[in-house]
């Protein structure tokens, strides 16, 4: 495909795009069908311009393939024009785009709108042809259709996100599914968990996100193209054949909701919003886990500052940020909803607010999840000091109780012995682990030395091996699961 060389066939130029790599190839077939490779250049992304497969930063991927290209025209001292590409992935997608186009000379833009523009280049690039480009079709169904179409790419830039999160969060909850931490009720220590199961909470509501996401970008992918202004056209038209052109499940079924309705991202940025909740919550326990009276983590200096005039600070500005963006999200859904909230069938000026909300919780969200994921990926837990506050909060105490009943005790009466070796302990400066047993027996006779073995904190956590509890085997048991389902 580039040329042919005295004593060899045609060369042909191939290139691997991989998500963390680019291979370029130059070889020949001989006559005994063999390929023989005369150049060869390996060069890695140099940012994270592919995930899964899919192009997410196009003009950083084009720029790596030049450099590629230029290696191995060096190397066979000719130029190469024609290539056979192989890319890795489900699906390519491009996801981040940028055109330039160079006016051959200086150029007044004067149409009315985006709309007539588009027109005009492309009558000016094609002829009369490009003049039936509005044919049985209004500015009312393009715009619609565009914001579909771009919004769907959007979605699946997002789902990809989530699920880099929750992969993440599984790595996290399988290194750490053993360590004991109190969990928390009105934020007062409640009962002993481990720090993989609380992570695998937020998997969880991940999890939901991405499935809501799904469902909300199914009921979108329906085409309002042709549908025209409100009432469709005369033409004879096929709109579900530019539906199906156009990737779209079907085409919608009434020409004034075609083209008079936003619900679809009154629905995403709802969506978004209930991420961004997530996102928040996650956000503030991390503040609190940074703080000197938990000191539960530890995040990278690269997702820390310090303060100008108080140098022992490190300060988790990241997840900050990320609960102040929230506000801004839920913004933008109040801007849809109230947008849209009075007005009459069909189209009215007034939903070209609808791109600025939209656009704008969807930049914001992807943003928040760009800094989050690396930060999470980073963060060092200290399971000392949360085990240390596991012991140091009487979150055994329900076991303290529960091991009396199973001594025939009925629960209330164990409910209200283990109270008063709480306040005892409190009064004493002592924990349930730490009490004499003369002590327990003082409250309650029933007790023996059975009891220390209860109120082990790794007992109580393993015990806990009900669906959905803290025992590390269910966690690590959780994590396969959302590794399945997250695929």
């Amino acid at each position: 495909m580039a040329g042919v060389r005295e004593g060899q066939g045609q060369l042909v130029f191939g290139l691997d795009i991989g998500t963390r790599s680019i291979v370029g190839t130059v070889g020949y077939m001989s006559e005994d069908d063999k390929f023989h490779v005369l150049a060869q250049r390996v060069k890695e992304h140099e940012t994270r311009a592919m995930l899964d497969g899919q192009i997410h930063d196009i003009g950083r991927v084009s720029r790596t393939i030049a450099k590629v290209k230029e290696t191995l025209e060096e190397q066979i001292k000719q130029p190469l024009t024609d290539v056979c590409i192989a890319a890795a992935g489900r699906v390519l997608k491009t996801i981040t785009v940028t055109v330039d186009y160079e006016y051959p000379e200086e150029t007044v833009v004067a149409a009315e709108d985006i709309h007539t523009f588009v027109e005009g280049e492309l009558t000016s690039r094609i002829g009369s042809a490009g003049k039936r480009l509005h044919t049985a079709r209004s500015r009312n169904d393009q715009v619609a259709v565009d914001i579909r179409l771009y919004l769907r790419h959007e979605c699946d830039a997002l789902y990809n996100q989530l699920t880099e999160l929750i992969d993440v969060l599984c790595k996290k909850a399988e290194q750490y599914a053993s360590a004991v931490m109190p969990g928390y009720t009105h934020l007062q220590r409640a009962q002993p968990i481990t720090f993989g199961h609380h992570l695998m909470a937020y998997a969880e509501m991940l999890l939901r996100d991405k499935e809501r996401l799904l469902q909300a970008t199914d009921r979108m992918n329906y085409s309002p193209l042709g549908a025209c202004a409100l009432a469709g056209t005369t033409y004879n038209t096929d709109r579900e054949m530019t539906a199906k052109a156009l990737g779209f499940n079907g085409a919608m079924q009434n020409s004034l909701d075609s083209v008079s309705d936003r619900d679809f991202c009154m629905e995403l940025a709802s969506v978004i919003s209930i991420i961004m909740v997530h996102l928040s919550r996650f956000s503030e326990e991390i503040v609190l886990w940074c703080s000197w009276e938990f000191k539960f983590i530890e995040l990278d200096d690269a997702f820390s500052t310090g303060s100008s005039i108080m140098p022992q600070k490190k300060n988790p500005d990241i997840t900050e940020l990320i609960r102040g963006k929230s506000g801004r999200v839920f913004g933008d859904l109040t801007t849809l909803l109230t947008m849209m909230k009075g007005l009459p069938l069909a189209y009215n000026k007034d939903m070209q607010e609808d791109k600025e909300a939209i656009f704008d919780a969807f930049d914001t969200v992807k943003m928040c999840l760009t800094a989050f994921i690396p930060m999470l990926d980073t963060m060092t837990a200290l399971p000392e000091n949360m085990r240390k506050a596991a012991a140091g909060g009487f979150i055994n105490a329900t076991d303290c109780a529960d091991y009396l009943v199973g001594k025939g005790l009925p629960f209330r009466d164990a409910y209200k012995a283990t109270g008063e070796l709480v306040a005892l302990c409190i009064k004493k400066g002592l924990t349930l682990e730490t009490l004499p047993l003369e002590d327990y027996k003082a409250v309650c006779d029933v007790f023996d030395e059975g009891v220390f073995d209860a109120i082990n904190l790794d007992k109580c956590v393993n015990d806990r091996t009900s669906l959905g509890g803290p025992a590390p085997q269910n966690v690590l048991a959780q994590v396969e699961r959302v590794k399945k389902i997250n695929k």
